[in-house]
């Protein structure tokens, strides 16, 4: 996990503007969904063409809550990222943020049937839970149907985990908020290529998106 912290400027930025530093003081269970973001051999595996290494040390935590919290009657639901053969329904990444020599590549580690598009085999991962996929950074947009799953289950409130953070897991919170959702950034079960980028995206959300609890935290919190 990384090993960083809100800055205290930050904090007391946060305070002045609202008076408290969190923003919820209960979560209800039957309103609540977990989301696990791109937990992916493609993300997570050693060696992987996008490998994030922090993804490894996230899964017992990510492990730990997933179990708890479907005890607890909230649904797990695994967001895996996938593009078409090629990244040929995502043009504006593959051909503009990828080199061309490791395009290819890139995109057969995402694409449908790929080793690598699966998720990681250390994630524990229930009969019960649901599987989406997203061809975007964010979940809310592009092919998936995260609103329309989360309508069906009643949900409102959701607590964000996986990779990276400042990548999938922030445009996810981000247009999560802006969808009137309740968005609980879980720093222990979030993982980026560098602490500074991390901690960026925690001070980005506590300050306008949602809020950043650690997972014991969250359930703490649940009713």
């Amino acid at each position: 996990m990384h090993p960083v912290a809100i800055r205290p400027e930050i904090v007391e930025r946060v305070l002045a503007r609202r008076g408290r530093l969190h923003l919820y003081r209960s979560l209800e269970a039957r309103k609540t969904a977990l989301l696990v973001i791109d937990m992916q051999n493609a993300f997570v595996a050693p060696g992987a063409p996008i490998e994030v290494p922090t993804a490894r040390a996230v899964v017992p935590a990510i492990n730990r809550l997933a179990g708890e919290l479907r005890r607890r009657g909230v649904p797990v639901i695994w967001v895996l990222h996938q593009n078409a053969a090629g990244g040929a329904d995502w043009h504006g990444f593959f051909e503009v943020f990828v080199r061309p020599e490791n395009r290819a590549r890139a995109a057969q580690a995402l694409s449908p049937g790929s080793e690598l598009q699966k998720l990681w085999p250390e994630l524990e991962v229930d009969a019960g839970d649901v599987k989406l996929t997203k061809n975007r950074y964010s979940a809310f947009i592009g092919q998936g149907s995260l609103g329309d799953v989360l309508a069906g289950l009643g949900r409102d409130t959701l607590l964000i985990a996986g990779t990276k953070t400042n990548v999938c897991c922030e445009s996810t919170a981000r247009d999560a908020m802006m969808l009137d959702y309740k968005v609980v950034l879980l720093s222990d079960c979030t993982a980026a290529l560098s602490d500074e980028e991390h901690r960026a995206t925690l001070e980005n959300v506590i300050q306008q998106f949602g809020d950043v609890l650690t997972s014991e935290e969250a359930l703490s919190l649940l009713k």
